[in-house]
């Protein structure tokens, strides 16, 4: 007897329903967000499961690959398209949801969601954390800056490593301020040292990874960029289009059509922030920074002029994108020749 369950996932308590082949109910019941219970509960109550369905979320990756090393048929639906079936009902509770998982998955009306390997959820996490202390190395650099400014001393134009000497330059003339300013500097130098062993991880990892080596032959692209996006990608495979690849991050006009009313907005910006974001930049330093020419080069320039800087970074780290994957199913670099891109 087939058997299909559901589970509604939050982080103390995972509700669990299990419903037959008719879609009658087996057994309703609640359990702790832990692999070991979960398994323990769904071989005394479910068997036979056919599937087992969770939504995504933030404990859903670690109890996917959990309860798939187990043996257990899980399955990850995407969110907003649970959601979606879900709302019809007219009562919002946990016990409701996992039931309606239940039919969804009973019925085949959904649509599976791509589990990224825990390689990729470290490398991520890694990346995440850096950004993390960049945004507030950053804010610091900005509080200094106003602070300073607002009494009169006027740090200018200066990277990250000559601020400290500008602003302990600028100090010498105003040791009134240095109680003020030296807690935020010192905090700042630890921000920076803490960065700078995050680079050094970063460069390991992409000098031990040979796709990554690829990846950074096209322009702009770095190490950062680089697992970036093969992190958040994770299997080039998944993709039956490069042209798909900027979809998924978010890259693409939005679009509406009814009737005789057909306009296109701005892009999407779904899928993943963090690598969309170093894509822009890699196109800023594309257009700005390469000199080298390229036929991408090329492109980007003459689209500057007809469209302009903003829509042209988009097409750019767009482009960037689909070259990107390129490169990672075909095993090849980037070609800097004369060959159309």
């Amino acid at each position: 007897m087939k058997q299909y369950v559901g589970l509604d996932v939050s982080m103390e308590e995972t509700k669990v329903c299990v419903l037959d082949g008719a879609g009658v109910v087996v057994f309703e019941g609640s359990v702790a967000s832990r692999p070991a219970a979960l398994a323990k509960l769904l071989n005394a109550k479910a068997p036979h499961a056919e599937r087992i369905a969770l939504e995504t979320g933030s404990l859903s990756s670690w109890l996917w690959h959990e309860l798939k090393a187990a043996g257990f048929p899980v399955v990850c639906l995407d969110a907003r398209h649970a959601k979606a079936a879900l709302s019809m009902r007219i009562n919002k509770t946990d016990r409701n949801d996992a039931r309606g998982l239940a039919e969804l998955i009973r019925m085949g009306w959904y649509r599976e969601a791509k589990v990224k390997s825990m390689e990729s959820r470290q490398i991520r996490a890694l990346l995440a954390a850096r950004s993390k202390l960049v945004d507030l190395r950053r804010d610091l650099e900005n509080q200094m800056r106003g602070l300073l400014k607002s009494l009169g001393l006027i740090i200018g134009k200066s990277g990250v490593r000559v601020l400290p000497n500008r602003i302990t330059a600028l100090l010498r003339d105003a040791p009134h301020l240095r109680s003020l300013i030296h807690p935020l500097m010192t905090t700042h130098s630890t921000l920076a040292q803490q960065i700078a062993t995050y680079d050094l991880q970063v460069r390991e990892l992409a000098k031990t990874d040979q796709t990554i080596g690829r990846l950074m032959t096209v322009p702009g692209v770095g190490p950062v960029t680089a697992l970036a996006f093969a992190s958040t990608v994770d299997d080039p495979q998944r993709f039956a289009r490069a042209t798909d690849v900027g979809a998924y991050l978010g890259l693409t006009p939005r679009r509406y059509q009814s009737g005789e009313l057909d306009r296109n907005g701005r892009i999407s910006k779904r899928g993943d922030r963090l690598t969309r974001s170093y894509l822009f930049e890699a196109a800023n330093v594309l257009i700005s920074v390469v000199r080298r020419t390229s036929p991408l080069k090329a492109w980007a320039t003459k689209l500057v002029k007809r469209i302009g800087r903003k829509k042209t970074t988009v097409a750019v780290a767009r482009k960037l994108a689909v070259i990107l994957h390129c490169i990672w199913i075909d095993g090849t670099e980037f070609n800097w020749g004369e060959a159309a891109v």
